[in-house]
């Protein structure tokens, strides 16, 4: 491997979605951060500025609604 060429690490969590916005503040707890509103675009995922969370689009996306907190989500990893 050429040292141009990186592998990026692995996200810490990957949580599973059901809207292109959202937004987080890290979970409850001492361990959160200021909320911040992500968007996802056209990419089918985000990461988190703060925690390095990835939030990506689930199969079968339901209504938007940037208020739904992605912690509460089921089948979020880790969870």
């Amino acid at each position: 491997m050429r040292p141009s060429q990186t592998i990026a690490p692995a996200p810490p969590e990957v949580i599973a979605v059901r809207t292109h916005r959202l937004w987080c503040d890290g979970g409850s707890g001492a361990l959160g951060h200021p909320r911040v509103y992500l968007e996802m675009g056209g990419a089918g995922f985000v990461e988190c500025p703060y925690c390095d969370r990835r939030f990506v689009l689930a199969a079968h996306p339901g209504p938007e609604n940037e208020q739904l907190d992605p912690a509460d989500y089921e089948g979020a990893a880790g969870h």
